[in-house]
């Protein structure tokens, strides 16, 4: 997992890679020890962010961001790009 720096935030996110379904399940896991977000795959490889408001959707290659008030939610990753950047100090 990667930390990236939204100015003037500091967010937390893993990217969808396909291959990693156990690095973005434990990270929505160990984020919401509440269980109010949960991970699915469907069978096309897109995964699912099972919130209270809602089932989101990301591709492979999509980012899964943890926001301010604790929400899960995807960003495609050219606004990922274009939005944050990589804070390489902790």
């Amino acid at each position: 997992m990667s930390k990236f720096r939204k100015k003037p935030l500091v967010i937390e996110a893993v990217r969808w890679l396909g291959s990693n379904p156990n690095e973005v399940n434990a990270f929505v896991e160990s984020h919401d020890p509440s269980a109010l977000a949960s991970v699915a795959w469907s069978a096309n490889g897109d995964l699912m962010i099972i919130t209270l408001e809602g089932t989101l959707h990301a591709s492979i290659g999509d980012y899964i961001i943890q926001g301010v008030q604790g929400e899960f939610y995807p960003c495609k990753p050219d606004i990922f790009a274009e939005t944050y950047e990589e804070v390489l100090d902790g």
